[in-house]
């Protein structure tokens, strides 16, 4: 009967459940920490025991983000190489994948392979050489600075988005568009980039998270105030001997809300679009 039962409480059901719980509590509850120290008062991050909710809740830590730092500045740093590294990206693997999905390439696999490959160096590796060549042309503490290595960094990921999108898409509907005059070019932008729509916003979502979110790069490359994206911002209310976590968590916070709500937005698509890329590739 023991048998029995401990086989009844442990149904396939029930473990699915378990791990989705799991999975929920191990994303959610860092963020929900983060925003409820947020809305805390110093004195209420050490005093013991730990309180989990604020009993003092304020609004003063969101006030001070932006006195003690021109957030305002970074947030629009970030918005403004975010949006043209993703714009770029886009343009550049819907081509890239066009070409590998629809021209018959005498070497395609072995250019999969590579662009594979080229995703997995560490960014830490290619620190010095971006550097390098970002000062060579004279770009440094400016938006190309950080919106070309972006872009680079972003393509692989996407252009192997889009391939998987493009190959699903029945070449007979570009066929007729050039019938009736277009040209391949205009055939890509006109009928396929529709269709594989999906696809597009998804590598768009993932162009514009890591440029948003990365740090090594924003912190080597662009040292003027002026130029600072949020990441780097936000890492500023560290003192060297303190850690405002009240004032940290709130800087967290404002940075990521506009990610949020970008995928709350075109969750469906983004859904979608990895799903159908995963079953498709």
């Amino acid at each position: 009967m023991a048998a029995v039962k401990g086989d009844a409480l442990f149904t396939p059901e029930r473990l699915r459940l378990i791990a989705a719980a799991i999975v929920v509590l191990n994303g959610f509850f860092p963020a929900a920490w983060i925003l409820l120290t947020s809305f805390k008062p110093e004195v209420e991050l050490v005093q013991k025991p730990i309180t989990y909710l604020p009993h003092d809740f304020t609004l003063q830590n969101y006030v001070q983000v932006f006195r003690q730092q021109p957030l305002a500045l970074y947030i629009a740093n970030s918005a403004i190489v975010a949006a043209a590294s993703t714009v770029l990206t886009l343009t550049v693997s819907a081509c890239a994948a066009y070409a590998i999905a629809r021209l018959r390439l005498r070497y395609r696999d072995l250019i999969l392979s590579a662009i594979i490959a080229s995703s997995t160096f560490p960014l830490v590796t290619l620190l010095v050489p971006i550097f390098e060549t970002m000062r060579a042309l004279g770009i440094l503490n400016t938006y190309p600075a950080l919106v070309l290595p972006y872009v680079v960094l972003s393509l692989p990921v996407c252009t192997l988005v889009l391939v998987s999108f493009f190959q699903s898409i029945p070449r007979d509907l570009e066929n007729a568009a050039m019938i009736d005059g277009a040209t391949r070019f205009g055939a890509l932008w006109r009928v396929v980039i529709p269709l594989a729509a999906p696809g597009v916003f998804t590598a768009g979502i993932l162009a514009f998270v890591n440029s948003w979110d990365e740090f090594l790069l924003a912190l080597s490359l662009n040292s003027a105030v002026r130029m600072r994206t949020l990441p780097v911002g936000v890492a500023l209310y560290q003192g060297e001997f303190t850690f405002p976590w009240h004032i940290i968590s709130a800087a967290l916070i404002v940075a990521i809300v506009p990610i949020a709500v970008l995928i709350a937005l075109f969750q469906e698509r983004v859904v979608g679009g990895l799903t159908a890329g995963g079953m498709k590739g």
